[in-house]
This record gives structure tokens, C-alpha cells and sequence, in this order.
């Protein structure tokens, strides 16, 4: 995955594709560019260069941190989601997977099935992948990085056939003795014109072998052998790193490791047709749940009741929980009011013949004292009542506010499921609210704003000297306005029909437009806090000005209400 971290970081930022954008990472002596966006790239950016040495070819470029523990941890996900395609998978670097494909290709249609799958499936993630099939990992390493490219832009599909050799017997052939066999020398062929780094060498014996004239990898098959391994020994071992290619020694792959979700199985002597099978099977699955539960120090957010029936068919019943829990009565009750409000889906049928129940979803959860006094927990008692009432309403009814990452008041804030947000755990945001509750309980009918149809996006009531008002509305409504001068303080503007002389006017406050989001035409704003005759405070905005090349006359917006 060639553009992994850009790639990662454009579909989280969604930036525009002309964009000159590089991100960075700490060097020895300053930022070092760790990826390049392609408008960086053609402007001269390239990864492993200095910040300062691209900056002086393009000032331009707009320099953003990486984020390489996220990539790794993507390519993890990747890891255990490429289980698809082979049972064996290790993860290869900080942007690489290997997959041993012995025995799998034919359920694909063949190698070049498989390989096209692979790169159809990656592809329609929005990420651009080269692959490559060969005898050996080390082969295969090489090939899909500095090989040819037959899929085109940003695939590879280097096929090399292997015949009935197995190969971790084969005869190491000494210097200049021996034969080779067919798939050895058409694998050598294929690697011949690749360059030496493709042995993955360390960088100053790949210097080394540049300088000496053996620039490619055919050109360091013709040396003897024995000179090879007296010249470079160690980590330096150029011979090891030919054979590992060739096949005459093997590189065993090493499996990501596996880490099932926590689950707990009953299987029934006698299939059991009683509607409440499901219900007595949760009073054991529960137990042996929580047990792995405390043993992996987990906590359960999302569990699944599956009960498969002897006709083959499986019946689910899922619920979320709003923060990590393992207890068991609380586990208990949310299960058994998902199965009363969806009893068709543990219809036994023909009858059950097991039952398991699945941690889907886990957070880290310690053991912890929650008081001296064995007072409830307030957090663990609102989590709860949040759980009940999603199960009872629905996630859609029971919502939080939560805050998103833009500068753009209208975007700045909105409502969440409360069972899918982050854990109330050492978070502490939008959850205590001044009037106690933690949480907003919001059924599908309810009564609407004074000033909106939907909720309002910025809930929290408004403390004194804050320059945000209390409520915004949902879609800025445009007024006209009455002003001195084109770019001066506004005098009086006309909203819903309703005159507004301005008393007293405080701003302006001026908030860019997200270019990474909103179109190259976007508009500045303007915002000014109002008070018109009778005290009424308002929060309106000027969108552009005159001669900025985006538009014609500014136009005034009405966005919120103080008080």
C-alpha cells in the first residue's frame, strides 16, 4: 500500500485532490516529509526529504503531522480483514501484508483471480495496493514494490508459477555447481532487471553494491558466490538475502496474531422449541461471558445472542451498552428487553440446538472502587438508563450532543447515538450538563424548537461573556441589512417580516472557510453580536466582501439567538 498514510489521511480530512499537502514527521534535524499528496509531488515534495529543502522549492506547501501509529493500526485492520483471501497473513512493515496463497488460488479462478480480487477489493476501499504472486515471500516482497505494474495505476500482478517444487527442500546449489529448475530461472529472469534494493538491504550495503557496478539484482547473481559472502557478512549478508529470493532457504511467515472476541457457547442435548429458550439460555451464557470478560479485562459495548436452529438458519438479538460493562444482571436485563421488543428474530422455529453470545464490540475495563460508601456511581446509573431506553426507544430516540472538529458553528457540534459514542470514561464531555442530566432524551415526536423544526445544534445554555449564543438555527436564514458602508458596522436589518433597529454591535469575528471541505468559491465570514431597541440579542454574519473575486454583494445571515 504504496499511499497508505496520504490515503488514510485524505478520506478522515477530505481535502480537495489538488491540495499541496505533505505530512510530516520528527527528524534529527527538523521535520522530515513522511508522505506527499500527488499536486506535492509534481511541485517537487518527496517522502524522507527535509520540510525546510520542499519549502524552498514550493512555499506553498501546506505541511500536516503523520499519524504513523494509526497507520500501523490500520494495517492491522487490514491484517485481520485479508483473512478473506488466505488463512496465513503477517504484516509486513508499515505498509505491506503477505499472504501465503498455497492451495487458495483456485478458489478464486486462479492466481490472476485472486490477485484482480484482492486488488478490486482494496480499490473499492478508496486505496491503492500493488500485488504480486511468487514462489517465495522475499520474491514477492520485490516484485510488488519495484516490479511492473500490468493492472495498471496502482496494481501489480506479477504471476510466477511454482510446478509441484516444494521448496523448502531444495539443494542449496554452492558457487558455480549445480542445476536450476525451470521455475528457478523464470523466477530469476523476473528479478534480474529489479534493482538490488529490492533484496531489502539495509541502505549503506545498497550503496555499497551501487558503487562497485552491481546495480541490479542479475548483475549480483553473476558474482561468485563466495566473494559475495567474504565481502558482506552480518547483517550485511548479501548471499542470505539471494537465497531467501531464489528459494534456497526459507522464510517462514509469521501470522498476525489472533484475538477472537470474547464468546461463550451452550449447545442443547435436545432441540428446544419453548419461545423462552433464548431467555434461560442467557442465565448461563452470561456467567461464562463475564468470566473471559474479567480474565481479558474487558468490558462489553455491543453483545449478540445468536440461537441456530436445527434446519440451519441462526436468529440474532444485538444491544449496545453507552460505557464499558460486564455486570452481569445489567448484561441480563438489556438482552432480555432486546428479545421482548424483537421476539421474531430467537423465533425458535423447528427448534434451537445452540446458543452463543458474542462481545462484538470491547474497551479496555479495569477493576475499580467506585466509592468508600457503596454509593452508585451517577455515571454508571445514567449509562444504564441510557441502555434501558435505547433498548425500549430505539438509538435513534436517546441522543447526546457531541462536539466534531471544524471551526464552522454549524458544524462544530451535532447529536450522536448515545450507545455509539465514546466511553464517558475520563472523557467528561457532553455528558454533565448544568441541570443534571447527562444526556438529552429526545422521542421521535417531540415538540420542536421556538426557532427551528430539528434540535437546536449547540444545546448548552450560554454563560455570561461568551461570545457564542445559547441557540443557533439549524440553517442560517438570510436578512437584509442596512449599513454605512459596504464593510462597516451594520445599522438595521429586516428579519421574518420584523424591523430591527441596532442599539449596540460588537464584532467583527471573521472565520475562514474550510478550504479542505468546501469548494474553492466558499466565502469568509463576518460575525457580529447585535442588540436591537428592545434588548434582544442576535448573532448575524456578513458572508464575503466586496472584491474578493468569489461572488458579487455580501450577503447577511441571521445564525443565532442570545438569551
Amino acid at each position: 500500500m504504496p499511499q497508505l498514510a496520504i490515503e488514510r489521511w485524505a478520506k478522515s480530512a477530505g481535502y480537495t485532490p489538488d491540495a499541496p499537502v505533505v505530512l510530516t514527521v520528527e527528524g534529527t534535524h527538523g521535520l522530515l516529509i513522511h508522505a506527499v499528496t500527488k499536486a506535492a509531488a509534481e511541485r517537487g515534495a518527496r517522502s524522507g526529504a527535509r520540510l525546510t529543502d520542499a519549502r524552498a522549492l514550493d512555499p506553498a506547501l501546506v505541511a500536516v503531522p503523520a499519524d504513523p501509529e494509526g497507520d500501523a493500526a490500520l494495517v492491522e485492520r487490514f491484517a485481520k480483514w485479508a483473512g478473506r483471501w488466505s488463512p496465513l497473513v503477517e504484516v509486513d512493515g508499515a505498509d505491506g501484508l503477505r499472504l501465503d496463497a498455497s492451495g487458495v488460488a483456485h478458489l478464486f479462478g486462479g492466481e490472476r483471480g485472486l490477485v484482480e480480487d484482492v486488488h478490486r477489493s482494496f480499490t473499492r476501499l478508496g486505496f491503492s495496493i500493488r500485488v504480486a504472486i511468487a514462489p517465495t515471500a522475499a520474491a514477492a516482497w520485490a516484485l510488488a514494490r519495484f516490479g511492473p505494474s500490468p493492472l495498471g495505476e496502482g496494481g501489480s500482478s506479477r504471476r510466477l508459477r511454482k510446478g509441484e517444487v516444494d521448496l523448502t527442500r531444495l539443494p542449496r546449489l554452492k558457487a558455480g555447481v549445480g542445476t536450476l529448475s525451470r521455475w528457478e530461472r523464470d523466477l530469476i529472469d523476473q528479478l534480474s532487471p529489479l534493482p538490488v534494493s529490492a533484496l531489502r538491504l539495509d541502505p549503506d550495503t545498497v550503496r555499497t553494491l551501487e558503487r562497485l557496478g552491481l546495480k541490479t539484482i542479475g548483475a549480483l547473481i553473476g558474482v561468485p558466490r563466495l566473494a559475495l559472502a567474504r565481502r558482506f557478512r552480518g547483517a550485511e549478508d548479501v548471499v542470505d538475502a539471494l537465497d531467501r529470493a531464489l528459494g534456497r532457504k526459507p522464510e517462514p511467515l509469521t501470522a498476525a496474531p489472533a484475538n477472537p472476541p470474547p464468546r461463550a457457547l451452550l449447545k442443547l442435548e435436545e432441540p428446544a422449541t419453548h419461545p423462552e429458550a433464548g431467555a434461560q439460555a442467557l442465565e448461563r451464557l452470561i456467567p461464562m461471558l463475564v468470566r473471559e470478560l474479567e480474565q481479558r479485562r474487558l468490558g462489553a459495548r455491543r453483545l449478540s445472542l445468536a440461537g441456530y436452529r436445527v434446519d440451519g438458519s441462526v436468529g440474532v438479538a444485538s444491544v449496545a451498552t453507552a460505557i464499558p460493562s460486564r455486570e452481569p444482571k445489567h448484561l441480563h436485563r438489556l438482552l432480555t428487553g432486546v428479545m421482548e421488543t424483537g421476539a421474531a428474530a430467537l423465533d425458535p422455529e423447528f427448534g434451537f440446538d445452540a446458543f452463543a453470545l458474542t462481545a462484538e464490540w470491547t474497551e479496555d475495563l479495569g477493576a475499580a472502587q467506585e466509592s468508600l460508601v457503596e454509593e452508585p456511581s451517577s455515571e454508571r446509573e445514567l449509562a444504564r438508563l441510557v441502555d434501558r431506553l435505547t433498548v425500549k426507544l430505539g438509538p435513534r430516540a436517546v441522543r447526546r450532543p457531541a462536539a466534531f472538529e471544524s471551526h464552522l458553528p454549524e458544524r462544530a457540534s451535532g447529536w450522536v447515538a448515545a450507545i455509539h459514542s465514546p466511553s464517558l470514561q475520563g472523557r467528561g464531555r457532553g455528558w454533565v450538563l448544568p441541570n443534571g442530566l447527562n444526556a438529552r432524551l429526545e422521542a421521535p415526536s417531540a415538540a420542536s424548537s421556538r426557532f427551528s423544526r430539528n434540535p437546536p445544534l449547540n444545546p448548552l445554555p450560554c454563560r455570561e461573556g461568551e461570545r457564542r449564543p445559547q441557540r443557533l438555527l439549524d440553517r442560517a436564514e438570510a436578512i437584509d441589512v442596512i449599513y454605512a458602508t459596504p464593510e462597516g458596522m451594520p445599522r438595521r436589518f429586516v428579519w421574518r417580516r420584523a424591523v430591527h433597529d441596532i442599539a449596540r454591535v460588537e464584532g467583527p469575528e471573521r472565520i475562514a472557510p474550510e478550504w479542505w471541505r468546501q469548494p474553492s468559491s466558499a466565502r469568509l465570514r463576518d460575525y457580529y453580536r447585535v442588540e436591537d431597541a428592545d434588548g434582544r440579542r442576535y448573532w448575524i454574519y456578513r458572508e464575503g466582501l466586496i472584491g474578493d473575486g468569489r461572488g458579487g454583494l455580501p450577503a447577511w445571515f441571521i445564525h443565532g439567538l442570545f438569551g
